[in-house]
């Protein structure tokens, strides 16, 4: 409709003009304000990616923070409940066995997954496209990043079975031996990677800056979950290796 100004028009428009203010016709700052960074000069810092990263990411929308908020959540939710009933086994008690409860949690997380999917396609629809990555190139490459996360969760999966792969171990359900067949043997913690791969594709797919920033929150989201999971996951098994010494 003419007159009607583009989605993201305003913002990007704002980020422009924080790149001129920025640039200042090479104009620099004044020195003093940056001493602190070694006399470092703002105005020799090229500010264009992140003036364009925030002309085409609304960070305060209320679509991208609950996409954020959800993937946040996640992983936090099951590491929490998983550790509590490490310690009390009360889900078990509930459901009347540690199989049954963990099929329980596995069933709530595949729910927390695709509300989290949700919120991210749908906080990819409200934003604008990068005009750069609206085409044929970055589409395949997209389909063809997703398809290998995608390949890296299911034979994850796979190789771990349900209770493998929704905290089993934490239910008292342990393996007998590590996992060591493909995807296990090629990457460390594939299913996270893999899922994040496939969010990262997705993004590429829909040429969305928003659902690349997103995608990085999965990046970290997971990390962390990796960094209290890691350690814990080697002491149960510790714990195991130990009481089966002394029988």
């Amino acid at each position: 409709m003419a007159g009607r100004p583009r989605p993201g028009a305003g913002r990007r428009a704002a980020a422009a003009a924080a790149v001129a203010v920025a640039a200042g016709g090479g104009r620099p700052f004044p020195r003093e304000c940056c001493e602190g960074l070694g006399g470092l000069e703002y105005g020799q810092v090229d500010v264009t990616a992140m003036a364009r990263l925030f002309g085409y990411v609304d960070v305060t929308d209320s679509g991208f923070i609950a996409a954020v908020l959800s993937i946040a959540f996640n992983p936090l939710f099951w590491n929490v409940v998983a550790r509590w009933e490490h310690k009390t086994r009360a889900l078990s008690r509930v459901f009347g066995s540690p199989h049954a409860a963990c099929y329980c949690l596995g069933a709530v997380i595949l729910m927390l997954n695709c509300v989290r999917s949700h919120c991210f396609t749908e906080a990819m629809k409200s934003q604008p496209k990068l005009e750069g990555l609206d085409c044929h190139w970055a589409y395949y490459s997209g389909l063809a990043i997703l398809a290998v996360g995608t390949l890296f969760v299911i034979s994850s999966f796979l190789a771990l079975g349900f209770t493998g792969t929704f905290l089993g171990d934490y239910f008292g359900i342990l393996m007998e031996a590590k996992v060591t067949s493909f995807p296990f043997s090629i990457l460390d913690n594939p299913m996270y990677w893999g899922s994040t791969a496939v969010y990262l594709g997705w993004s590429l797919m829909h040429a969305s800056p928003a659902g690349l920033l997103l995608t990085a929150v999965v990046a970290i989201s997971y990390t962390i979950a990796m960094l209290y999971e890691g350690p814990f996951t080697e002491e149960i098994y510790r714990q195991k290796q130990k009481g089966a010494k002394k029988k």
